[in-house]
């Protein structure tokens, strides 16, 4: 619901309230972002002159003032959400509000980029004319508000309504100002293999911190944070979450000033941008999801879970369970024969899997990493009966097939590039940097889109494939202009349009060595993200365990792999390889054709217990008990909507001797009710199992893992 009342709008979800109000002045001044308030009429505070600061000429000054979309250079001196640079060369804009348009039942689709839709919730979209006549700029702020979540969608058009050009040099599309208080940043930085690691730090004066990606893919930075009450957790305290919808690079700044208000702001990254706009111009940005909750990071993961799952990802296969499939990578790498692929096959049947991916090295002359990305042709040399007729084989065997691609990279040595040179991104007189041997298409350019997508399309129409992994393997280097990268992202973004709309059947799952792209954009397309290369168990306590803060379960792809770890050496169990990655998209990457009879009847169980789990896994509510960053332990667990189905995680990392083992208290339950284990037949109170708790029974040895499945009793 969204309530104007003279000069305020009060926005109105589920258990939330976002309140702005425009001041004498008509500046856009924000006034409280937080739990549900009755309605009023709020008013934006507006200061006069305070010792030395700037001050407009009827002594009210904007710095330290909380604002919706502030300017640098005029009276404020903080970080800007926009820039602009007008026709006599300074950067120096104040917007003015000019007027609010409130619409009902509408979300805003940004062209070219994903958004959230509404579906069959309940939306208003609130749009907030904000005008610099000096400059010739109008910037419409928009604000979507549900009834049933605790959410808002933020987005800035820029519209030139000069006679000149303007210069756009930076524009976040959200930006909040929070009032003085003590508050902690959380973030995600990491590298390949180790991919969005949690870090948590307090907020202080002074401080302005540039959270920030400009490598082309995300693996050092994720485009999602929150800022928290100082001793918010998992279940208690006030917690904000800033989340772009948006693959390419960007920034999530937050700067607290010389009086302790904090200001946040997120979008494109504003290092290496620039949008030159011509007289009736616009820009749009990308959608920020900001979200809150009073009951900590959990609450506010649940919340954002839900929202991704139900009201962004547009394939069919967001609420259909996904199919166990196996993975021939680290089983041949690229050394294989079709006979090999479908003995791989032929047990993975017997042991209950279902879809079978053919990874890198089926096309072109793909023997290894050096040659013939671009070239989509399968290698007869390795299938003799081509895709068509091996994914025949493979349905014969009973199992789905699907097929790896990277169509947005190109080798040196390859036809692609000996007869389109000019396709790869590059820059005037150098040579372009080379990253695994390949070089990156330019899709800023439509004939490159074009021939991406009859590549792929092709592919996809000559055989039954239903399943395909997008994979986008190295950063991006030799940008051509400022700007860039953002044309690359709609390119990107115009290539998933068509290729998922062309095969809406088809999964697909989104890759970017590793978890370089798991970002709501992609999940916009792609109801599943590969988390990340490391697929150790251990490591992917954590890596899946911080991932789900901002991302649902049912996005995380998480397979049982191969021993030592072919990314860092580690031998764990079977059974612990099986237990973390039912927290995801479960899923296989071995050779599963030299496994023991012991181990293929382990593979029976684990697959015979994800096909109970996988609803679960994909609808639940997630709750995060035990964290691997700060104890010798971690826990999760899933609980359906109804409180009815319930799984529990439970891992050991070191062991340890003559030490009490934690009693681990779950979470979600209905205290009044029963809940059966399913496998020891023991019936426990839910107000036992979430006050009292349980001392799971590890194995006594190194990364030791523990599960149980719980039924409520409702005899």
């Amino acid at each position: 619901m969204i309530i104007q009342n003279n000069n305020t709008f009060h926005l109105q979800g589920r258990n939330i309230s976002y309140i702005i109000s425009v001041n004498s002045a008509g500046d856009v001044v924000h006034v409280f972002f937080g739990q549900k308030l009755r309605n009023k009429e709020y008013s934006g505070t507006e200061k006069n002159q305070l010792g030395l600061v700037a001050y407009c000429e009827n002594g009210v000054t904007l710095d330290g003032v909380c604002q919706e979309y502030p300017s640098y250079g005029y009276n404020d001196l903080r970080n800007p959400a926009y820039s602009v640079k007008n026709k006599d060369g300074n950067s120096i804009s104040h917007l003015k509000y000019r007027g609010y348009n409130i619409k009902e039942n509408y979300t805003p689709q940004i062209q070219g980029m994903p958004s959230i839709f509404a579906g069959d919730k309940s939306a208003q979209t609130l749009e907030l004319t904000l005008v610099d006549d000096t400059v010739g700029v109008e910037v419409v702020l928009s604000y979507t508000v549900f009834d049933e979540y605790d959410v808002i969608l933020r987005s800035a058009e820029f519209i030139n309504i000069s006679n000149s050009n303007v210069e756009l040099n930076s524009a976040y599309s959200a930006s909040i100002d929070i009032s003085k208080g003590t508050y902690d940043l959380i973030y995600f930085p990491g590298a390949w293999t180790r991919e969005r690691e949690f870090v948590r730090c307090g907020i202080t004066q002074g401080m302005k911190f540039d959270i920030s990606n400009a490598r082309g893919i995300s693996h050092c930075i994720n485009p999602f944070i929150m800022v928290t009450e100082k001793n918010a957790d998992e279940d208690n305290g006030d917690v904000y979450g800033f989340s772009l919808i948006y693959s390419g690079n960007h920034s999530s700044m937050v700067e607290c000033d010389q009086y302790g208000n904090i200001r946040i702001q997120q979008g494109i990254n504003p290092f290496m941008f620039k949008r030159v706009l011509g007289s009736g111009e616009s820009f749009t940005t990308p959608q920020c999801v900001m979200c809150y909750s009073e009951s900590g990071i959990g609450g506010l993961s649940r919340e954002l879970h839900d929202v991704y799952r139900e009201n962004l990802c547009r394939s069919k296969w967001a609420h259909k369970d996904r199919p166990i499939l196996i993975n021939n990578w680290e089983a041949t790498y690229f050394d294989f024969t079709e006979e090999k692929l479908i003995s791989i096959a032929k047990q993975a049947k017997e042991v209950g899997i279902e879809l079978f991916v053919l990874d890198d090295g089926w096309f072109g002359k793909r023997n290894d990493d050096l040659r013939s990305l671009g070239d989509w042709v399968v290698n007869p040399e390795k299938l003799p009966s081509g895709i068509d007729g091996l994914a025949k084989r493979i349905n014969e065997e009973g199992l789905k097939f699907g097929l790896w691609f990277e169509p947005e990279m190109v080798n040196p040595d390859s036809d692609l590039y000996r007869a389109h040179p000019d396709w790869a991104i590059s820059v005037p007189g150098r040579t372009p940097a080379l990253s695994r041997h390949q070089l990156i298409l330019d899709l800023s350019r439509d004939e490159v889109c074009d021939y991406v997508i009859n590549a792929v399309c092709n592919i996809l129409k000559s055989a039954n494939i239903e399943y395909v992994k997008w994979d986008m393997n190295r950063p991006m280097t030799d940008m051509p202009y400022e700007g860039y990268n953002h044309d690359y992202t709609l390119g990107f973004y115009k290539i998933m349009d068509a290729i998922t709309g062309a095969f809406p059947n088809v999964l697909f799952e989104g890759c970017s060595s590793g978890g370089g792209r798991f970002d709501a954009g992609v999940l916009a397309y792609m109801p599943q993200i590969w988390t990340s290369d490391n697929s150790d168990a251990v490591a992917r306590l954590k890596i899946q365990y911080s991932t789900s803060m901002g991302y649902p379960v049912s996005a995380i792809s998480a397979h049982v792999t191969a021993v030592p770890n072919h990314q860092n050496g580690r031998v764990t169990s079977l059974k612990m390889r099986g237990d973390t990655a039912y927290a995801g998209v479960f899923g296989y990457e071995l050779d599963i054709t030299k496994m023991s009879g012991k181990e293929l009847d382990e593979i029976k169980q684990q697959i015979e217990m994800n096909k109970q789990l996988r609803t679960l896994m994909r609808t639940g509510d997630f709750y995060r008990i035990l964290s691997p960053y700060e104890t010798n332990y971690c826990s999760w667990e899933m609980v359906s909507k109804d409180k009815t189905d319930v799984f529990f995680y439970a891992a050991k990392i070191l062991s340890t001797t003559n030490t009490v083992e934690a009693r681990i208290r779950l979470k979600g339950l209905e205290p009044e009710a029963d809940y059966i284990d399913i496998a020891a037949g023991k019936v426990y109170g839910g107000d036992e199992l979430m006050y009292y708790g349980i001392e799971p029974e590890f194995e006594s040895c190194d990364f030791a893992s523990y599960t149980m499945i719980l039924k409520k009793n409702n005899t």
